[in-house]
């Protein structure tokens, strides 16, 4: 049975499925509209995001906002969670056990929002969703469809940050993002003061 969105944010908050939510400031559920053909999902809230209760609003955050900004993609029209809603000491990459402790909100987000496409950002997004087996250096920039939904991966931004080499790449699976939304259809809803 499909819980209510004012439900699911209720039991992020109330969540003690690990110790995460202990050593948090804010939970962080996502935000973004929750009727988005696009839902991004990355690891977990950093600094910022902790302190703001607001997903990608750091560093990583702002060099999101510039590459939706780059396929003429409103950020404000699609959703953005991450895998555990509770920032991991250090920004340590979260363990299996945190990222299972707290799959389940995510499914049920994913179950509200009905994406039609989910563009996976970084290592720790790809092995929740699509598995353990997957590594975001060998699956980035290909299709994946799971129960009528497309899936792709791409680089998180803070890998970016680090790693420049890597933009080009980001840059060729966010366009492959932008043509897979036009080619169901959804591109006039999304892409601001194009193909009109």
């Amino acid at each position: 049975m499909r819980i209510s969105w004012n439900q699911l944010i209720e039991n992020i908050m109330q969540c003690d499925h690990c110790g995460l939510g202990k050593g948090c400031i804010q939970k962080v559920p996502g935000q973004g509209d929750i009727h988005a053909p696009l839902m991004l999902i990355g690891e977990g809230p950093g600094e910022q995001e902790d302190k703001q209760g607001l997903a990608f609003v750091g560093p990583a955050g702002q060099l999101l906002t510039r590459m939706l900004a780059a396929i003429q993609l409103p950020r404000e029209r699609v959703y953005i969670c991450n895998v555990v809603k509770c920032r991991p000491p250090g920004n340590r990459q979260p363990s299996p056990e945190e990222m299972q402790a707290c799959i389940g909100h995510l499914r049920a987000q994913t179950a509200l929002i009905r994406p039609k496409v989910i563009l996976l950002l970084g290592a720790t997004a790809v092995s929740a969703v699509l598995g353990p087996e997957y590594r975001i250096t060998r699956c980035h920039g290909q299709w994946f469809e799971r129960k009528g939904v497309w899936i792709i991966a791409t680089y998180h931004p803070s890998a970016l940050l680090r790693d420049e080499s890597k933009k080009r790449d980001a840059w060729e699976d966010l366009k492959r993002v932008k043509a897979k939304l036009s080619e169901l259809g959804l591109y006039q809803d999304l892409f601001e003061g194009e193909n009109k």
